[in-house]
C-alpha cells in the first residue's frame, strides 16, 4: 500500500496550478490540512445536533401515533450509524490520501463531462437542505424577535433572509470558519438540549410514555424504511466524504477515521432523534421550534434555546450544505470559490423549504430524502466499486485533472448504472438507498465487463 501512497504523492507534484479548475479544487497539500481529530469530532457533533435530525425524529409521530417505539427507533439508528461510518471511512480514503475533492473524485468513474450530472445529484439536495435548515433557524430567530419586541415583530421570512445573509458571510472563510463555529456550537447546543431533555422528562413523561415509549410500533417495513431514511439523510454527506477528509491531518488510520464518524454521529444523532420524538409526542407538532416554544413556557428559556437552535443551523450548514455545492458550482461555472459560496446561499433562499415540513407532519422531508437518496446510493456504490474492485486503489491523480486525458468525456457505463440503480430504487422507494446501492454496484461491474469494450474508461481496471 505504501507504493500506492508514493504514487499519489508523485502525481500530486505533477499537477500544475493551471489545471483548468479553481485552485480550491487542486489536491490539498499536507501543510494546508489544519483539522485535527478532535476538531473533526466536534465538526460531526455540530453537524448532527440540528433541527433537521430532530425533525426526522418527530416524523415518527404521525397524527399523534408513533410508527416506531423508542427501542425500535434507537435500534434503527444504531444500525444506520454503523453502516454510515463504514461507508464514510471507505469513501473518504481517496480524498484523505490524495487531497482531491469529491467533484474530482467523480471523474474517476463518470469522466469530466459525466461528473457534471453526478455532481449535481450531490449539489442540489445540499442546497435544498441549506434552505430548509435556514428556514428552521429563521423560525427560531423569529421566536426571539417576538419575545424581545413584545409581539410587535413577527416575520419568519425576514428572519430567514437575515440568517441566510449571515451564513453566506461566515462561509466565505471556508473551513477556517467551520473549525471555530463547530467547536463553540456543538458543546453549547448539547447543554441546551440536555436542559430540554430534562424538561420533557419531568413535565411530559406520561404522554411521551403513552404515545412513543410504549407504542406498539413495528419491526417490519417501517423499521427498515426508517433505517433507509436515516441513511438517506447522510447519503449526500458520505458521498462527498473526500471534501471533509482532505482537510484532516495526515497519519490517521482507516479504522480510527471510522471511529471519528461513528462516535460523534451516535452521540449527536441519537440525542436529537430522541428529543424530536419526545417533542412530537408531547405536543403533536412536527416543527421542533414551535414545539419548543409550547413545551418551554418561559420567555428567557425560549430565547436561550432558540438562540442555540440558530447556532445549530449555522453549524450544520457550514459542514454539510455549503462547501460541497460551492465546489460543484466552482467546477461548473469556473468562478472562484467565494463567489460560488454566495451563489449557493442565494439559491438556497429560493428552495421553498417551508413546503417540506408542516405543523402537523414532516412527511414531506422524508419523501424528499428518499427520492434524492435513490440517486445518491447508486453514485456512492459506483465510486466504491471503481476504487476498490475495478482499480484496486490505484488511480493516477494527475490524469483526473487533464482536460484531454483518459478521463475526458463521459463514461456511459457509470451513467447507465446510476440510472438503472435509481430506477430500481424508485420502484421500492421505502428502501431506496440500499436497493439503488446494490443494483447499481452489480450493474456497473457487469456493464464495465461486457458493454462498450472499446471505452477508454476500461484502462487501468481489472477488465483492461
Amino acid at each position: 500500500m505504501s507504493t500506492n501512497v508514493e504514487s499519489y504523492l508523485t502525481a500530486e507534484t505533477q499537477i500544475q496550478q493551471d489545471t483548468g479548475v479553481d485552485e480550491s479544487l487542486n489536491p490539498k497539500k499536507d501543510d494546508a490540512r489544519t483539522v485535527s481529530p478532535l476538531d473533526y469530532i466536534f465538526m460531526w457533533i455540530g453537524d448532527g445536533v440540528n433541527l433537521g435530525n430532530m425533525t426526522l425524529g418527530a416524523s415518527l409521530v404521525v397524527a399523534g401515533i408513533a410508527t416506531l417505539n423508542v427501542v425500535q427507533t434507537m435500534a434503527a439508528a444504531i444500525i444506520a450509524i454503523g453502516i454510515i461510518s463504514i461507508i464514510f471511512a471507505l469513501n473518504d480514503r481517496l480524498g484523505y490520501r490524495t487531497g482531491i475533492p469529491y467533484v474530482v473524485q467523480l471523474r474517476m468513474s463518470f469522466g469530466l463531462k459525466g461528473s457534471v450530472i453526478s455532481s449535481l445529484m450531490r449539489g442540489i439536495p445540499a442546497i435544498v437542505w441549506y434552505g430548509f435548515q435556514s428556514w428552521i433557524g429563521g423560525t427560531a430567530l423569529n421566536e426571539i424577535a417576538k419575545i424581545v419586541t413584545g409581539g410587535a415583530f413577527d416575520s419568519v421570512a425576514i428572519c430567514f433572509v437575515v440568517l441566510q445573509l449571515v451564513q453566506i458571510g461566515l462561509s466565505l472563510y471556508g473551513f477556517h470558519a467551520i473549525k471555530w463555529v463547530e467547536a463553540l456550537t456543538s458543546i453549547v447546543i448539547l447543554l441546551a438540549l440536555i436542559y430540554v431533555f430534562g424538561v420533557l422528562l419531568t413535565s411530559h413523561s406520561a404522554v411521551i410514555s403513552e404515545k412513543w415509549v410504549n407504542a406498539e410500533g413495528t419491526w417490519g417495513l417501517p423499521f427498515f424504511a426508517f433505517i433507509m431514511v436515516f441513511m438517506g439523510n447522510y447519503a449526500a454527506i458520505f458521498l462527498s466524504a473526500a471534501d471533509y477528509s482532505r482537510e484532516l491531518k495526515k497519519g490517521i488510520s482507516d479504522a480510527k477515521r471510522g471511529f471519528l464518524y461513528f462516535l460523534p454521529i451516535l452521540i449527536a444523532y441519537g440525542f436529537t432523534l430522541a428529543i424530536g420524538g419526545m417533542l412530537a409526542s408531547a405536543t403533536g407538532i412536527s416543527n421542533p421550534v414551535k414545539a419548543f416554544a409550547l413545551v418551554v413556557d418561559n420567555s428567557y428559556i425560549t430565547i436561550f434555546v432558540s438562540a442555540f437552535i440558530v447556532l445549530g443551523v449555522v453549524a450544520v450548514n457550514m459542514v454539510a450544505n455549503i462547501i460541497p455545492p460551492a465546489y460543484v458550482i466552482t467546477l461548473l461555472t469556473k468562478v472562484k470559490f467565494k463567489p460560488a459560496v454566495i451563489i449557493t446561499g442565494l439559491l438556497a433562499l429560493g428552495s421553498f423549504p417551508w413546503v417540506l415540513v408542516q405543523d402537523s407532519s414532516a412527511e414531506g422531508l422524508n419523501i424528499f430524502i428518499l427520492i434524492y437518496s435513490a440517486f445518491l446510493g447508486p453514485i456512492v456504490s459506483i465510486l466504491l466499486v471503481e476504487y476498490y474492485i475495478l482499480r484496486r486503489q490505484k488511480v493516477n491523480i494527475a490524469e483526473l485533472y487533464k482536460e484531454d486525458g483518459p478521463f475526458a468525456g463521459y463514461n456511459p457505463n457509470a451513467l447507465l448504472a446510476m440510472f438503472i440503480g435509481a430506477g430500481a430504487a424508485i420502484i421500492k422507494v421505502e428502501l431506496a438507498w440500499i436497493v439503488g446501492f446494490v443494483v447499481a454496484g452489480i450493474a456497473y461491474i457487469l456493464l464495465t465487463k461486457y458493454a462498450f469494450k472499446d471505452s477508454k474508461f476500461r484502462k487501468g481496471t481489472i477488465f483492461e
